[in-house]
């Protein structure tokens, strides 16, 4: 896989902890906070004090609505009435779709041809207009913005976004203050971020520790290259909730400069991961939600985390269908 870069970053003013907790004001009475849990089976498989943080069980069954009931709040008049659009698999789309409907905002979400037929329903049922296409993602947002004036939402390259993605990690903490490493799949590098921002601040030495699919490792390039990266051909992976194209300049800027840690699986080790969180946990997750599973299982991390240490995997979300199950089985 080639990719092409962006233009380099050298340092971007980052979130703050501050701001994470602005957002955790902003979308208190409208996004839940979700519980997290122990699991006695998993612990014993991967030889660590093992949490589940249960992202399915947020509002549209991932973390995404939460950045976005935090960015939609940010919107000025002028951009309200004009409406928001937005590109998306189906997760960031959901989320967006109902804190932009919640505020009487109209959304548009543009999602490529192949996106998981559920995610596309959903995200319709939510209240926005779904366009489909197998060509460019960004060159579609980009007419729509042209033809309409639609104000755009990023999935993951924005600090509210970001902000709002940081509040799962803030309440990890607030119920598990010693956690020694926290552990979550990265697409566009949001969740990463959030969670890099809320650890240097409240617990400086707990290890980050992120997880790409091999078809789509977009910031695993970037931190090679030194730079943020486009891939190129697309991503391909069955972890449609990971498949971003490119890693942002701000989200990289959080990766690298906060200490993040990527792995890279390839997708027979986080759908493995899945089933086995599904049948031994009972915890019904999309293959992206389950990367940091994955990494602990494949015994993929360097140095290895100490046996009992308490371990903490962001579950991103559990919106997979039947036809999905079916089809990863």
């Amino acid at each position: 896989m080639t990719f092409s870069t962006f233009p380099a970053t050298s340092r971007m003013t980052l979130v703050t902890l501050d701001a994470v907790n602005q957002a955790s004001r902003v979308i208190a009475g409208k996004a839940y906070r979700t519980p997290m849990v122990r699991s006695t089976n998993l612990s014993a498989m991967v030889g660590v004090d093992l949490y589940l943080k249960l992202e399915p069980m947020q509002k549209t069954g991932s973390f995404k609505v939460r950045g976005a009931i935090n960015k939609v709040a940010t919107l000025t008049a002028d951009e309200r009435a004009r409406g928001v659009v937005t590109f998306s698999a189906g997760n960031h789309g959901q989320g967006l779709a109902w804190a932009a409907t919640h505020a009487g905002v109209r959304c548009t979400v543009v999602s490529p041809a192949t996106a998981v037929k559920s995610k596309v329903e959903a995200m319709r049922a939510y209240g926005s207009d779904v366009i489909q296409t197998s060509g460019d993602l960004f060159a579609t947002v980009e007419q729509l913005q042209h033809e309409h004036g639609y104000a755009f939402v990023s999935p993951f390259d924005d600090p509210y976004i970001i902000a709002g993605a940081g509040t799962v990690t803030d309440e990890i903490y607030d119920d598990l203050p010693d956690a020694d490493a926290i552990l979550f799949g990265i697409g566009g590098g949001g969740l990463a971020s959030g969670a890099a921002a809320v650890s240097r601040a409240r617990r400086p030495e707990a290890r980050l520790i992120g997880v790409e699919p091999e078809g789509a490792c977009a910031m695993r390039q970037s931190i090679d290259k030194g730079e943020p990266v486009k891939l190129n051909p697309p991503p391909k992976t069955v972890a449609d909730g990971l498949a971003a194209p490119m890693a942002g300049p701000l989200t990289f800027a959080h990766v690298r400069d906060l200490g993040v840690e990527v792995i890279v699986l390839p997708d027979a080790a986080i759908v493995e991961a899945m089933w086995l969180m599904i049948e031994r946990a009972k915890v019904l997750t999309e293959p992206a939600a389950a990367a940091g599973f994955a990494a602990l299982l494949q015994q993929a991390i360097t140095p290895a985390l100490p046996a009992g240490s308490k371990v903490v995997v962001i579950v991103s979300g559990g919106n997979v269908d039947r036809e999905r199950l079916k089809a990863l089985g």
